[in-house]
């Protein structure tokens, strides 16, 4: 009989050696003979995965939305809404460990990639939306407001979805600077900074309300 083959388990474990190869030799220096070795597979079983470095990028790119959307379901399901949630859903955009520095250093070459190369354009808009729907939700959990029922919908007043757009810009600065300049931006340093954003987003919410 033909040997069985669980995908989704040999996903998850071509993944991992995917971040294994990217964190010891970089984007550019991620080769198929490299995973393939890492994984301990023969080239031929990738194809079915990905057979170009090309390839390889887009399945690292969709394994880093998998794995935090995964994480940002589990927040969302196990936590009550409020700010340790925020910062919670908020944390897992940033690069504070080490896979999360390599899924920042995979979907930062993503985006590159996608600038010239237009089958990353679906990819790259729906990390979009589901940031700023992240952003959207730590807003309305530190305002003390329902969060929008669904990826696309806004806030339901304007202020706070200005709150949501200057936040999101906020996340993806803050997670340039620690992945370029680790040394500068340890983890605490970062989450330290993410946490007196959403204060200063609670903060107004709370000033705004008082004069109301």
């Amino acid at each position: 009989m033909p040997k069985l083959v669980d995908h989704d388990q040999r996903r998850a474990e071509l993944a991992r050696a995917v971040w294994a190869v990217i964190s010891r030799d970089g984007i550019e220096g991620a080769t198929v003979r490299k995973v393939a070795d890492e994984a301990g597979v023969s080239i031929g079983g990738l194809r079915h995965y990905f057979d170009s470095q090309r390839g390889l990028l887009r399945f690292a790119a969709e394994a880093v939305a998998t794995n935090a959307g995964a994480r940002l379901t589990e927040h969302l399901c196990n936590e009550q809404p409020g700010m340790r949630r925020a910062q919670l859903l908020l944390e897992e955009l940033l690069p504070l460990d080490d896979e999360r520095r390599v899924e920042v250093d995979v979907w930062s070459a993503c985006l590159m990639r996608a600038r010239v190369d237009r089958s990353l354009d679906g990819l790259r808009k729906a990390a979009w939306e589901g940031e700023r729907h992240a952003c959207r939700i730590a807003v309305a959990d530190c305002c003390a407001v329902p969060p929008p029922a669904a990826i696309g919908d806004e806030l339901p007043r304007a202020r706070l979805e200005q709150r949501a757009r200057h936040l999101h810009i906020f996340v993806d600065g803050l997670t340039l600077q620690a992945a370029t300049y680790p040394r500068e931006l340890p983890a605490a340093e970062v989450r330290r900074m993410l946490r007196a954003e959403l204060e200063l987003v609670s903060g107004s919410a709370q000033a705004k309300s008082r004069k109301g």
